[in-house]
């Protein structure tokens, strides 16, 4: 439950859910149990049939229902700012937790004292029952050390340079207004399009290696296709940021760590899942930049998200998807 405190600033903590289940009483409490804790919660929960709302109400965050045929990556949460009266937004999924008491402090902390920081996002280490190749690209991703990200960065990093997650991240408010919110509505990468708009505005991106939270997914190679498909459509969605793509570069620089890594503990057994999570990945990735080709139906059979590609279609009826 919420304790008092003082701080220099207030958060605000945004968690979309579903169906999240009883780990949600352990999220919120690891929350307010931070040494920086968040002036307020707020669940925004897609008619969970599971007790999840009540469950967040009990442990005291501001909780508000829509109906599962509303939730978008980008309009949900852009909604759940309009109720959020922090000074900074620290957005967050139901399936994360905070790895120490301190990860809220540390995560908030460069846009206290840098103001040409327009976003952050902390690291996230794999979970016990993770996989080899699920811990090998959080390791990826999700390096030790913090670093900075802005314009100069683009040339060497491609789109890397716009990386950022809301697994955990981090936006001062009135920089989120003023650089026009997340998009909406948005199939995938609402957090990359937004530190995009941060960095091609003159800011720079924060990975804070410190703010650390629990996360990881062991998916099966349906579940990687249909992902690596949406992340194909939503970029070729959004035009304005296409020229930058770098996934192929990005995807073989993982593939050779993971296979360096796999051949130096001799895990031999896992190079053939290795190969086949890769493949399912770049072909998933592919079709989905060439969504426009496929007939409507297999479309709708490869994406993981068919109501938001439903609606998306509907918005933008040439599939474009614009900035702001």
């Amino acid at each position: 439950m919420p304790i008092e405190h003082r701080s220099p600033y207030t958060v605000s903590v945004i968690i979309p859910t579903y169906n999240a289940g009883p780990e949600t009483e352990t999220l919120l409490k690891s929350l307010w149990n931070q040494t920086l804790p968040p002036h307020e919660i707020i669940v925004i929960d897609s008619s969970s049939t599971d007790g999840t709302a009540e469950r967040a109400r009990k442990n005291g965050a501001k909780v508000y229902v829509i109906d599962q045929s509303d939730f978008d990556h980008g309009g949900t949460r852009n909604y759940a700012v309009t109720m959020a009266s922090g000074e900074i937004l620290v957005f967050m999924t139901q399936d994360a937790v905070p790895n120490h008491e301190r990860m809220l402090e540390e995560l908030t902390k460069p846009l206290l004292e840098n103001p040409k920081i327009g976003c952050a996002y902390g690291r996230q280490i794999a979970k016990s029952d993770a996989n080899v190749l699920e811990r090998l690209s959080r390791l990826h991703n999700y390096p030790e050390h913090s670093y900075l990200k802005d314009q100069n960065n683009i040339p060497r990093m491609g789109i890397k340079t716009f990386f950022c997650s809301n697994v955990c991240s981090a936006i001062r408010k009135d920089t989120f207004i003023q650089l026009g919110r997340f998009p909406e509505p948005v199939i995938f990468n609402e957090d990359l399009f937004f530190a995009a708009k941060c960095v091609l505005s003159g800011y720079a991106v924060a990975y804070v290696a410190e703010a650390e939270v629990l996360h990881s997914h062991n998916y099966s190679l349906k579940q990687q296709f249909k992902r690596y498909f949406d992340n194909g459509v939503s970029m070729r969605m959004n035009e304005w940021i296409y020229p930058f793509s770098s996934v192929g570069r990005e995807g073989s620089h993982l593939l050779k760590m993971q296979f360096r890594k796999l051949m130096r503990s001799r895990a031999w057994n896992w190079i053939p899942a290795l190969l086949v999570d890769s493949a399912a990945k770049f072909i998933g990735y592919q079709l989905g930049k060439n969504y426009r080709k496929l007939p409507q139906f297999l479309t709708m059979r490869f994406s993981m998200h068919r109501r938001i590609l439903i609606k998306l279609q509907s918005v933008n009826g040439n599939g474009m998807s614009m900035k702001g």
